[in-house]
């Protein structure tokens, strides 16, 4: 990725003084320190300096420990008794992945800790589920059939006709329609043949896995002039907020700013709190209200917040 915008302002040189900043939510939660780390090793070596002065994570995917902190999490939005928690931490160590599956006690808290939470919707509790769980579930495992199987099937059958329960994951049927016209592809110069099918999470990609956690990334910068803006959906329990916290205070960057409300049109639009030492800058928001991931759920709140962010403008 820092290899193409590279190039790109080589062939563009009358852009090369504006400022970069790379984004993404949800997985990129790996993908975006990397690129970010690549690009400042290539600013010492290459001529043309890319003019990176930061980055932007939404409901970021970072370690295992977000998935772990999925209990503790449900524990503090009453979805599970405080007796069943402090049973799993002591049983299971904190560990909802790769728990030690010869423990009977932590299957036992792990299965009646599932039983609370598999039947939410994930990405934000409050709404529908649509997903339809697994009759083959076991004690370690959350299983739902995906979006695309689901819309798929849907676009197929033509005779059907929509939920009359609301589901947000019916949404997504029109991104479909839309990003599979010939009329689109052409429009936004498609090669054809390129692509089959265009799917929303296309689970096919073969590639190696081998960055468990991108921390050590972050903790890096802290040594770098950047900026960094990480938000989370507070009712998302994909990436709880509560991991991506955890995550954020292990930097040991400095507080300079207490958590607070910050307001939309006179309304609480989430909580933030801020971080700074003499290089690195770091902006910690929720959005009140919004899941995984937070734009698709509150939409005028996250374009304000990164207005305000990007303008150097208190949230």
């Amino acid at each position: 990725m820092s290899l193409l915008v590279l190039q790109w302002l080589l062939c563009h040189p009358a852009f090369t003084p504006n400022p970069l900043y790379v984004s993404g939510d949800s997985y990129s939660g790996k993908i975006v320190p990397q690129v970010v780390q690549k690009t400042l090793h290539g600013n010492e070596k290459e001529q043309t300096r890319i003019n990176l002065q930061g980055y932007v994570l939404g409901n970021p995917y970072t370690y295992i420990d977000d998935f772990n902190s999925r209990v503790t999490y449900a524990q503090r939005v009453s979805l599970i008794s405080d007796e069943l928690y402090e049973s799993f931490m002591v049983s299971c160590d904190g560990k909802y992945v790769n728990a030690d599956t010869n423990n009977t006690q932590c299957a036992r808290d792990i299965n009646a800790i599932n039983d609370c939470i598999s039947l939410l919707f994930r990405d934000q509790i409050l709404e529908p589920n649509c997903s339809i769980p697994s009759p083959k579930q076991g004690i370690f495992q959350w299983v739902h059939s995906t979006p695309e199987e689901k819309h798929l099937h849907f676009l197929q059958s033509r005779s059907q006709r929509l939920p009359e329960l609301w589901c947000r994951e019916s949404n997504y049927l029109f991104s479909y329609i839309w990003a599979n016209s010939k009329l689109v592809q052409h429009a936004l110069h498609v090669r054809e043949g390129s692509i089959k099918e265009w799917l929303r999470c296309n689970h096919s990609l073969s590639y190696t896995k081998d960055v468990t956690s991108t921390v050590d990334y972050h903790r890096n910068f802290t040594n770098k002039y950047l900026r960094a803006l990480v938000y989370s959906g507070d009712q998302d329990i994909v990436v709880p907020y509560v991991g991506t916290f955890q995550w954020i205070k292990s930097l040991k960057v400095p507080l300079v700013g207490q958590w607070r409300p910050w307001f939309l049109q006179g309304q609480v639009a989430g909580y933030t709190i801020k971080y700074a030492n003499v290089r690195y800058r770091l902006t910690y928001a929720t959005l009140k209200g919004a899941g995984h991931t937070a734009p698709e759920y509150k939409p005028a709140e996250a374009l304000a917040m990164v207005d305000r962010w990007f303008a150097h403008y208190p949230m």
